[in-house]
């Protein structure tokens, strides 16, 4: 029988996009749908959120990381994906939440997209209005 493959699931939110995470131990690589973080965030301004809470915790190199994401744009994944290796983090080891806490990478950001609403130009964006 094949030993079991230790796993921990943190599932992250962010605007519209939901990113589930899955830890296991291992170099340090990171998979998101299939591809490399390098390839998936061609910017560097997307890859940084989803190494912050390695980063903080020192286990960068400890972890291999395989993410699920989907839904919304590049801002809203790399914070879901924030939130939910943090979460994941913290199912592997309880020590980390006070460190994780303390830097806000526990909190989930529950600002939404505002709807359009009808007879104007946007959520909050107005016609021009003229008196005569």
């Amino acid at each position: 029988m094949a030993a079991k493959q230790q796993q921990h699931l943190g599932t992250g939110r962010r605007k519209r996009s939901v990113a589930r995470v899955f830890l296991r131990p291992g170099s340090g690589t990171i998979t998101v749908n299939g591809r490399t973080l390098e390839h998936y965030f061609p910017t560097e301004a997307g890859r940084t959120p989803v190494r912050q809470a390695l980063l903080a915790t020192e286990t960068a190199d400890k972890y291999d990381i395989l993410i699920l994401a989907h839904g919304g744009g590049i801002s809203g994944q790399a914070g879901a994906m924030r939130l939910g290796i943090s979460r994941a983090l913290v199912a592997a080891n309880s020590e980390f939440r006070g460190t994780l806490k303390k830097l806000g990478y526990l909190t989930r950001d529950a600002r939404q997209h505002e709807r359009k609403k009808y007879g104007q130009k946007g959520a909050r964006k107005r016609f021009q209005f003229s008196k005569r």
